[in-house]
């Protein structure tokens, strides 16, 4: 089976060592030939997980995506949400065709407020039923260090999902495996609106009580969003247990985690920086800021009461006072 990664950002790279640490031969896009050159030379990414090295012989780069997609069966995409439209430019359905697709990306794209299967769909005719998720509660950091991480992989078909999961089980990654391809994603982009908020509270120098309640009540809320897709688009993908990893577990890591760039963007906001200095200052993508603007345009056809988010979003879209806002939050928790 060959393998394609396209993405070389932190979690990309940490997807490459698990994938290239069980055997597997990739071809990897890696946008600039600048940093193909120096992974050539130096074995390691020059930009992010630097004490991660790779056996290069194993490693086939190109900056040309359309080589990447063309030579692999499997494509792990793992770039930002924002980024992947212009990232495929260039790839046709044709390219596309027949092929698998792991999607490891946690966001909406933010010009359609679409998750990547529906783009995926709408642009290229691509099948759900090739489609699949690489999700849950994990640190780029923690896997380069080799710290036990659980990943969730999910598809509509679950032998076919297994299939795949086999790909990435090693002594370091255990995984599991589920169905809810559309719960999961959902998840996995509304989780970083609530780190947004844990760090935003963090930031105004709440205590730990606080963050505690304040994330049962996220927990809580992104339930409710959760069953309210899965009623309103009739998928059947069994029983749905909330309290499993890549639902909860991803949720508490993001919101409590000094790894979470979505956390540590909101502690800047609570401290009063503005959103485009906390931007400058990360120099990295926060998916959460995208994503909550993007799913209140979403939930206006499921119409779920979504306090916390609305908050949120209140705050950094719309220019609201933090600490005012979440003094209206504290009347909303219980």
């Amino acid at each position: 089976m060959r393998i394609g990664i396209i993405g070389s950002g932190s979690w990309a790279t940490a997807i490459a060592k698990i994938v290239t640490d069980n055997g597997h031969a990739i071809h990897w896009w890696v946008r600039q030939q600048t940093n193909i050159d120096y992974f050539n030379k130096r074995h390691h990414n020059p930009h992010y997980l630097r004490n991660t090295y790779f056996d290069v012989a194993n490693i086939q780069f190109s900056e040309n995506i359309q080589q990447i997609v063309e030579a692999s069966d499997v494509l792990i995409i793992a770039i930002p949400s924002i980024h992947i439209e212009t990232s495929l430019d260039g790839v046709t359905a044709a390219m596309l065709k027949g092929k698998k697709i792991i999607s490891a990306v946690k966001g909406v794209l933010p010009k359609h407020n679409l998750l990547m299967h529906e783009f995926l769909a709408a642009k290229y005719q691509f099948p759900i039923a090739q489609y699949f998720t690489l999700l849950g509660p994990s640190h780029a950091e923690e896997v380069a260090a080799e710290q036990l991480t659980y990943l969730t992989f999910s598809g509509v078909n679950e032998l076919e999902t297994s299939q795949i999961a086999t790909l990435f089980a090693s002594d370091y990654i255990n995984t599991i495996v589920n169905t809810d391809v559309v719960g999961v994603q959902y998840a996995g982009v509304v989780k970083n609106i609530y780190a947004l908020g844990a760090g935003i509270a963090h930031g105004l120098e709440y205590g730990d009580n606080f963050l505690s309640v304040f994330i049962a009540n996220a927990a809580r809320e992104m339930q409710d969003l959760l069953k309210a897709i899965l009623q309103n688009e009739a998928r059947n993908c069994g029983t749905v247990n909330y309290n499993s990893s890549v639902y909860l577990g991803d949720l508490l890591v993001t919101c409590y985690s000094l790894h979470s760039r979505n956390r540590t963007f909101g502690n800047m906001i609570g401290k009063g920086y503005s959103v485009r200095a906390a931007e400058l200052e990360m120099n990295m993508v926060a998916e959460g800021y995208n994503a909550c603007k993007c799913v209140m345009a979403i939930n206006e056809t499921h119409g779920v009461n979504l306090p916390i988010i609305t908050a949120i979003y209140k705050i950094l879209w719309e220019g609201a006072n933090p600490q005012e806002t979440f003094k209206e939050v504290e009347q909303i928790l219980v």
